[in-house]
């Protein structure tokens, strides 16, 4: 059974939310927040695998209670909400130690779909937000092309882990890369960290940004 805490500063939100999350036979809604101190206060009493966290709300907003989570229990998940207009709360979200991010108009079953991958211990990026987080690289740095490819960087990998990374900075998981490349998805896990342990990377975005500063993916893919 996987426990979710949902926190969210509008109650129509939050428990339509927890409607949804705790009408699932493989979930539970372990308590709700309306701000990121009830966020830790409710975190600390009901343990929960999964916290989902909105980011703008008062007293505490969702990215200063991510980081204060996180630096209490390094393993602690939290799938962050975000929207079209907060970018700039993604890369904050990120340096915090997110382990998810989904956009809040995704369908009931992308939310769900999103809870499980991240309870599961996988990080998840929606591929709408790895396509911006692609975007915010393009703007801010020049087209790796101009300056030619840069194949020391994943001299390490092999032919198959670059392929993976490929489909890691696509946005997809670790099921949906088993679906594609017809492999166990325990395979798959095991090329991500090795993937991860040879690039020194922390997570999911940093890969996304390392794919495309090597020239691996382009922000149209």
């Amino acid at each position: 059974m996987i426990r979710v805490l949902v926190v969210d500063d509008q109650a129509m939100v939050r428990e339509g939310f927890a409607a949804l999350l705790g009408a699932q036979p493989d979930m539970s809604v372990v308590g709700t927040a309306g701000n990121g101190r009830e966020a830790l206060e409710a975190s600390a009493v009901a343990a929960p695998d999964v916290v989902l966290m909105d980011v703008r709300m008062p007293e505490m907003d969702g990215l200063t209670a991510t980081r204060s989570l996180l630096a209490g229990d390094p393993s602690a998940k939290v799938l962050v909400l975000t929207t079209f207009d907060l970018d700039d709360y993604i890369f904050d979200a990120l340096a915090a130690g997110a382990s998810g991010f989904l956009l809040k108009h995704a369908p009931a079953t992308e939310l769900l779909h999103a809870v499980r991958v991240v309870a599961a211990g996988e990080a998840l990026l929606a591929p709408e937000v790895t396509r911006r987080l692609i975007g915010h690289f393009v703007a801010a740095r020049p087209d790796p092309a101009a300056a030619g490819p840069r194949p020391d960087r994943l001299a390490s990998l092999t032919d198959r882990e670059t392929e993976v990374l490929g489909l890691v900075a696509r946005g997809l998981s670790n099921t949906e890369i088993a679906d594609d490349l017809v492999l166990a998805e325990q395979t798959v896990k095991t090329h991500v960290s090795r993937i991860f342990a040879k690039l020194g990377l922390r997570d999911r975005a940093q890969a996304v940004v390392v794919a495309y500063e090597c020239g691996l993916v382009r922000p149209q893919g």
